[in-house]
């Protein structure tokens, strides 16, 4: 009984059959009773007739002046029957009759209808009523009698029928309410397909035109599904971040290991920010799991600006590269401090790898959010490969050294936190990144 199928099938069934049951045995007992009552007004008829033919004869015995005009009457043991019973025993039976005698007992009052034994044994249905012929001093009684074999056997046989149509009206109700739940839950077997078809890979999402009744489950699972791939796809940037970012210090160590002497405080210094990177990509995926970004501390966008700035000014100080830092020192971003820095260091490292003299961060306030402008000096980027540059892995220049994760890491912290990364051309005709952030 796991099948929801089969538990309305065996329901349905089982109510069709209480149904049809009652209704049948109602339908019975109506039909029966009144062909039950047909013959007893047949018979009541036939009492009568015999009533108003009783009378006695000079000696006083019952006699029949006028019998009821039936041939059956005259033909012995036809099945139909009456008798005039004295009360000093004489008896006149009708021809039919014969020799035999009918059971009648003297009733109270009115007429008694019973069934009773019949001359050769076959079941008679007896009426009898006492009367007192004009003349006569004391009562008689008057019996009739009509055998019910044919009668019994049309009860019969009207159950018989009754029986096979409720029967055959209950199979075809119940084979109709199974193909009516087998029809109604067709969605659901296409929703099981189409699923089956997605953890297969052969389709995107279950895209049903489903029914209003389980159009909600499909969307649910369709949604569930993109979230899956979305925590899947935001898993795989995570380790492409953590890759992305090990990727220094772990170079670093190693130089450091490989010097003669190995200079150990070197290494320790790598291995605690290698710890710290680890801890703080491990924070940064709980929290897209559980979207818990709200809670942060207010984060002053000025004073990690400079500290980037500050790195990049003595990297890159046999290029002349002017790195400045403008905007309100006040503002401030509702974002972690690390990843901050992570996102405004990988656009001030790319702006100073392609800036001919002249890089700057600006930051400024835009209603609920702070825009962070950075801009350089350098060749800029065409509008049609904007869209290349942001791709995880996505290179215009093959020959220049880098991955290609630098602004996709930027355009995937940002959207962490509900914002975004859009490249523009600066005033100066060189690149832009505009990177939106909440504000604190």
């Amino acid at each position: 009984m796991r099948s929801l199928a089969l538990r309305l099938a065996v329901a349905t069934a089982l109510l069709l059959a209480l149904g049809l049951g009652a209704a049948g045995w109602f339908v019975t007992v109506t039909v029966t009773q009144q062909i039950e009552a047909a013959f007893d007004a047949r018979l009541a008829s036939l009492l009568d007739a015999a009533v108003a033919g009783t009378a006695r004869d000079e000696a006083g015995a019952p006699a029949m002046q006028r019998g009821p005009a039936l041939p059956e009457l005259e033909q012995p043991f036809s099945g139909i029957y009456w008798q005039i019973t004295g009360t000093d025993g004489r008896i006149e039976t009708s021809r039919s009759l014969w020799d035999q005698r009918l059971p009648a007992p003297m009733p109270e009052q009115g007429a008694a209808f019973r069934d009773a034994a019949g001359p050769r044994g076959q079941m008679l249905r007896l009426a009898a009523r006492s009367v007192v012929p004009p003349g006569a001093d004391a009562p008689l009684l008057v019996a009739a009698a009509i055998d019910r074999t044919a009668t019994d056997a049309e009860i019969a046989r009207v159950r018989r029928i009754v029986i096979a149509l409720f029967v055959v009206l209950g199979a075809g109700l119940t084979a109709a309410v199974v193909g009516q739940l087998v029809a109604g839950l067709a969605p659901l077997r296409r929703a099981r397909s189409a699923l089956a078809d997605v953890r297969a890979g052969r389709r995107d999402a279950l895209g049903l035109d489903a029914p209003a009744e389980i159009a909600p489950l499909v969307a649910e699972i369709d949604a569930l599904i993109v979230q899956n791939r979305a925590t899947v796809a935001h898993a795989r940037a995570h380790v492409g971040n953590l890759a992305h970012a090990l990727k220094t210090p772990v170079a670093v160590l190693r130089n450091a290991l490989a010097a003669t002497p190995p200079d150990i405080a070197a290494a320790r210094t790598e291995t605690a920010r290698l710890e710290h990177l680890v801890q703080h990509h491990l924070a940064r995926a709980r929290a897209v799991a559980t979207g818990d970004t709200a809670a942060l501390p207010p984060v002053a966008v000025a004073a990690v600006a400079e500290e980037i700035a500050g790195a990049l000014r003595r990297l890159h100080a046999g290029r002349g590269i002017t790195l400045t830092v403008a905007g309100d020192a006040d503002i401030r971003v509702r974002v972690d401090r690390q990843d901050l820095a992570e996102m405004l260091g990988n656009l001030a490292e790319n702006a100073c790898e392609w800036a001919a003299g002249a890089v700057t961060l600006t930051a400024a306030r835009a209603g609920a959010a702070v825009i962070v402008t950075v801009a350089d000096d350098g060749p800029g980027l065409a509008p049609e490969d904007a869209a290349t540059a942001l791709a995880r892995g996505g290179r215009l220049d093959e020959g220049a050294p880098g991955t290609g994760l630098g602004l996709a890491i930027v355009a995937e912290l940002s959207a962490l936190y509900r914002g975004g990364l859009a490249l523009d051309r600066s005033a100066s005709g060189g690149l832009a990144a505009r990177l939106t952030l909440p504000a604190a």
